[in-house]
């Protein structure tokens, strides 16, 4: 099949107004969102900065934990237990644990000050900030004399506790990031040019230029987007496509960088570089789906943000109570464990690590999402509408059956016939000389050929005067075909096939037919919708005995033929005023209205970049399967977003009244300490769920 690639659209996203809160650890670190990876590709960067901020929290919290050990064993409370008492023991929590208030709680701080309380957006590190500032300034008054609320134990188990549960999470989030910096890692450090006075130099692949030519040996990367100008080898495109099987190209053929030359050596002409290459144009759309926002995020974001005030105020309420009750040591360790305990770690988690996982495990399979709302509303169609032409179908003619006369032999004909097209650019002249090629057949050169416009061709070969072409034809020559060949002909114009006649000298030799094939992965991609209760529909220009066959070939339910360019977006409008929910797959220009009509519209990737640019989804190959593996990731990710959205609200519901005392009178108490633990626990337990989305199948012919 072919895998000529477009490259992907080239647009900059534009900054989002609201970050997560993982992007949050960007303004305590200082790290820049502008630059672009060594290799001229855009937001490689940002799996590397979620794994940089993993290890310097990695660091964090072991340094911290270090010093919360002492805070620990020199506390009142152990001392009490173990019954020791060291001496000068007094001074050591409250100055390591200012210590561990400054250095471990500064991320946290910083973080809830640069982009939540200035934007005036309190969230998720505003409640661990406050957590621990109230219960530093308590311990640091009960230190120097004012009031008896000393919780240096606390604090420190706390923002050791909080240090680890990030970690975690950067470590989770940098995981399914990677796949950017991974995508970055496919292109080499440098190409052999070839210079204007020949031979070869070695330069930095920075430094190549449209129209550059360059070497690719055999187990080579091709290092940008170029066209073969010499030589012929297979690549391994799997990469970008997500197909294992090598695909051969040949002089002419576009190449994409990132791919391997498996065999073979070849000369590319350089036509895009840095971040006009296909390569880049995928970076772009995992970052922009990772960080665009679906619906079950913006509800996410949402109830997070709601929860901050929630925590507040049944934080307020706690201290309240317990104030009134006469235990004011009590309320305010308790105030801070409702703090610590509602925090929307889980809730701010769920959505964005489902997305990031989705995105960065399709994109290895060759599903690229451009929106992560194109990737939710995909579970909820009934209905996927194929462009034929491309789609369904291999987009190019073959020839496919052919008839000899009596006393003429069929591979003779062909050479002939293969002979007379050999300058045709007519796809059906194409599919002759391609299938005389197939057979191994000898071709000889036409002394001369003579196209008549819209009938045929006619060429002088051998000393023999040869013309192929159809009906008008054979009208204009002033011959009839033998009443053997009309039952073969009617046949295939039932089938929608194209009948040219093959004439010697006069008298017709035999005939034969071409169409454009059906891909075999399309009846698998038809039964494999049906299996899942979707509807299948075709559209094309084409007549309605073609399509019709090809309805049939298939086993699809509607077919809508002979439609104009400009109507294949009403032909949608039809179908979805009828209530079905459709994804529309189609590749070239005139599929953009109707792709963008679409419930979902999705892109074939060997397709227009107009087409991509109004896509929600494109399949970076031209494998129509690529449309189940979307739809079973659409369900997968929901699933899991409704999961962990459950799971983090209900946890909420469940921990809050705990930690506020409602359950003190049966015995159950939860410290600040023990409420962080909890909340780590609850995150770990989203970000592992989340990781189960890598075992979806996205791949139908393995169901």
């Amino acid at each position: 099949m072919p895998h000529d690639h477009a490259t992907v659209a080239h647009d900059e996203h534009a900054p989002h107004d609201d970050q997560t809160q993982h992007h949050a650890a960007h303004a305590y670190h200082g790290t820049d969102h502008s630059g672009h990876s060594g290799h001229g590709t855009a937001h490689a960067h940002h799996g590397t900065d979620h794994s940089g901020h993993a290890m310097l929290f990695k660091r964090l919290f072991w340094w911290n934990l270090l010093l919360a050990v002492p805070v620990i064993a020199t506390s009142e409370m152990v001392e009490g237990w173990l019954g020791y008492d060291l001496p000068g023991s007094a001074w050591i929590p409250p100055v390591l644990g200012t210590v561990i208030y400054v250095w471990g709680g500064w991320p946290f701080l910083s973080m809830a000050w640069r982009d939540e309380i200035t934007a005036r957006k309190p969230g998720m590190m505003t409640l661990i900030s406050l957590a621990i500032t109230v219960a530093f300034l308590a311990s640091a008054a009960a230190t120097l004399g004012i009031g008896d609320l000393s919780f240096w134990w606390e604090l420190a188990a706390l923002i050791v506790v909080m240090l680890l549960g990030h970690w975690q999470e950067m470590k989770a989030v940098g995981q399914a990031r990677g796949a950017l910096a991974a995508l970055a890692e496919l292109l080499p450090d440098d190409a052999e040019r070839v210079p204007e006075g020949g031979g070869t130099e070695h330069v930095c692949i920075g430094d190549l230029e449209t129209g550059d030519t360059v070497v690719v040996r055999p187990g080579g990367r091709i290092p940008a987007d170029g066209s073969i100008v010499k030589g012929e080898a297979s690549l391994d495109e799997s990469m970008i496509t997500g197909e294992s099987a090598p695909v051969p190209k040949k002089q002419g053929d576009r190449v994409v960088a990132g791919t391997v030359a498996t065999d073979g050596s070849l000369r590319v002409e350089i036509t895009a570089t840095g971040d006009d290459t296909a390569l880049a144009g995928i970076q772009r759309m995992v970052q922009d789906a990772q960080d665009s926002r679906s619906g079950t995020r913006r509800l996410a974001d949402r109830a997070a943000a709601w929860l901050f005030w929630i925590a507040l105020a049944a934080a307020a309420l706690t201290f309240a109570v317990h104030l009134a009750l006469g235990d004011p040591a009590q309320g305010l360790s308790a105030a801070v464990s409702v703090l610590v305990i509602a925090c929307p770690h889980a809730l701010g988690l769920a959505i964005p690590l489902v997305i990031a996982i989705a995105t960065s495990t399709s994109a290895k399979h060759g599903i690229l999402v451009k929106d992560t709302a194109a990737l939710e509303a995909m579970r909820t169609v009934d209905t996927v509408l194929f462009d034929k032409t491309g789609t369904l179908t291999r987009g190019e003619h073959r020839l496919t059956e052919a008839v000899a006369v009596d006393g003429w032999d069929e591979d003779r004909m062909l050479v002939l016939a293969a002979a007379a097209e050999s300058d045709s650019e007519h796809p059906i002249g194409r599919a002759v000389v391609a299938a005389a090629a197939d057979r191994g057949l000898d071709v000889p050169s036409a002394d001369r050929i003579d196209t008549v416009p819209g009938k045929g061709v006619r060429a002088r070969i051998d000393g023999k005067d040869v013309a192929v072409g159809g009906p008008a034809l054979l009208q204009e020559i002033g011959v009839e075909a033998p009443a053997r060949l009309d039952d073969a002909a009617a046949g295939w114009r039932d089938k929608g096939g194209a009948v040219l006649h093959v004439v010697v000298d006069g008298e017709v030799a035999g005939a034969f037919t071409t169409a454009d094939p059906v891909r075999e992965e399309s009846r698998q991609v038809v039964d494999a919708l049906h299996a899942r209760g979707i509807g299948v529909a075709l559209i094309t220009g084409d007549s309605q005995a073609v399509a019709d066959a090809v309805a049939s070939e298939l086993g699809i339910d509607d077919v809508f033929a002979e439609v104009l360019p400009d109507d294949k977006d009403k032909a949608v409008a039809d179908l979805q005023s009828r209530g079905a929910k459709v994804a529309m797959v189609g590749d070239g220009v005139n599929d953009a209205p109707a792709l963008a009509r679409a419930d979902v519209g999705l892109a074939i990737g060997a397709g227009t970049d107009v087409a991509m640019e109004a896509a929600g989804v494109v399949l970076a190959s031209s494998d129509p399967r690529g449309v189940v593996g979307v739809i079973e990731l659409s369900r997968a990710s929901y699933r899991k977003m409704r999961q962990n959205l459950v799971w983090a609200t209900g946890y909420n519901a469940i921990a809050i009244p705990v930690a506020a005392g409602a359950f003190q009178w049966a015995g159950l108490i939860m410290p600040p300490a023990v409420a962080a633990i909890a909340m780590s626990l609850s995150t770990i337990v989203v970000a592992l769920n989340a990781q189960l989305l890598r075992r979806v199948n996205l791949r139908p012919e393995e169901d």
